[in-house]
């Protein structure tokens, strides 16, 4: 029922789901299982900043299990499987790993010589999140393959929370105007609530569909990758039409569930044009995606290259020079209370209970400030010399990482709609 154009765009859902789903996805898919993506550092044991919360998932599937199988690439089973300090031989490894929430943070020797390389070309710079200190003793790599994001059982009151302040407390909305489906509010069909969004400037709207869709889009990858079958011999993971159609049914979600979609299709559309902008950054003949690797790190930025011309190619781009384009005072300051409720967004990952969807709560929020920042940078862009350092506008490892990664999930959600699409039609 997602079908036709997308508001304050010239684009439509058609034509992004032709070139994501048969162009962009297959190469992006083959970009992110490189090494100088899968690994991504962050720190999961930072205290929640808004609230007093020791509330941490107890469900196993928060977890990841670092104990060694036959799926774990040699190169890392070859490691050491050091899990924490204390953690001195398997079986005590074993049983840490039950510890509630743990990430599977288990590299190789030699990954981690190449990691300590990268981060000497990281440089910070003004953004739009609340990075992590990699620097910090409780920043870990993560392998982010062997931590996909699916569902963990991770909902209720907690999850609510985190939503819920996300929503009322960042997305520039007066108290008074309740969110559509709000239970226990009087719900009025969500017709108040979109009045409001109607009215504000194009900015504000913008950011409101941003996290709208960055929530569809988790809420995607935990309908398609949901827990089907657990017992003792195996774990099944896959689509389940049901809890799908909780989420996305136009009759289900009273109208709500189409809107929410199409909010996914915008976010799509800001981070695609990021990477078409951010070009130049990458195609310097100086620039590396160092790992240590020469041969493997030169395909690497090859296929990195062929994906942003792709990005750039693609024909109904998102025009954000309506943006910050009124009154240049009233501009500036609009752009600064975007980056501050953005920053304020990405602290509030720090509260999610499931260290797993913290992970990828944390990245995903990373990448998108990132393409933000890009966006915001174009005129730094364009300047950016041909060769030396590229003072003006700079992106570190972490930041990298993140957005090619984020831009991955909503690819990967665009791409599993289109599943839930045919396996719907086939059940009719």
């Amino acid at each position: 029922q997602v079908t036709g154009y997308l508001d304050d765009c010239t684009c439509d859902v058609e034509t992004i789901d032709a070139f994501n789903n048969y162009k962009l996805f297959p190469r992006l898919n083959e970009l992110l299982e490189s090494d100088y993506f899968r690994y991504y550092k962050v720190n999961l044991q930072k205290p929640c900043p808004f609230w007093d919360d020791n509330s941490h998932c107890g469900m196993r599937d928060c977890a990841v299990q670092p104990c060694p199988s036959d799926e774990v690439p040699d190169g890392i089973r070859s490691g050491s499987y050091k899990y924490s300090e204390e953690a001195n031989n398997l079986a005590e490894e074993c049983e840490e790993a039950k510890r509630l929430g743990a990430v599977d943070d288990s590299l190789s020797k030699e990954t981690r010589e190449a990691v300590l390389q990268w981060a000497q070309h990281d440089d910070s710079s003004d953004s739009f999140c609340e990075a992590d200190d990699i620097h910090s003793p409780d920043a870990e790599y993560v392998d982010l393959l062997l931590n996909p994001e699916r569902y963990t059982g991770y909902k209720g009151p907690d999850a609510w929370k985190i939503w819920n302040s996300i929503y009322e407390e960042n997305c520039f909305k007066p108290q008074n105007v309740k969110r559509p489906l709000a239970s226990g509010r009087g719900d009025d069909g969500g017709q108040t609530f979109y009045k409001w969004l109607k009215g504000v400037c194009v900015e504000k709207r913008a950011f409101y569909r941003l996290i709208s869709g960055l929530h569809a889009s988790i809420n995607i990858h935990l309908s398609a990758r949901y827990l089907l079958q657990d017992t003792w011999s195996e774990k099944k993971w896959g689509p389940n039409v049901t809890e799908f159609q909780q989420r996305f049914d136009e009759v289900l979600t009273r109208g709500e569930g189409p809107r929410r979609l199409k909010n996914l299709y915008f976010l799509y559309l800001i981070e695609l044009r990021a990477l078409s902008k951010v070009l130049p950054f990458f195609e310097r003949p100086g620039f590396q995606l160092y790992t240590g690797n020469e041969s493997q790190d030169a395909a690497v930025k090859h296929l990195l290259l062929e994906i942003l011309h792709l990005a750039k190619s693609f024909p109904l781009h998102f025009d954000e020079n309506s943006f910050f384009a009124g009154n240049k005072k009233e501009a500036a300051k609009l752009k600064e209370e975007f980056r501050l409720h953005f920053k304020n967004i990405s602290r509030i990952m720090d509260c999610v209970g499931c260290f797993k969807c913290r992970l990828w709560g944390k990245l995903q929020t990373q990448g998108l400030g990132t393409a933000l920042k890009i966006l915001f940078s174009e005129n730094l862009i364009e300047k950016i010399p041909e060769s030396g350092p590229s003072y003006g506008f700079q992106l570190t490892r972490q930041e990298i990482v993140a957005l090619f990664n984020a831009f991955g999930r909503v690819s990967t959600s665009v791409k599993e709609l289109e599943n839930f699409r045919n396996i719907l039609k086939n059940m009719r």
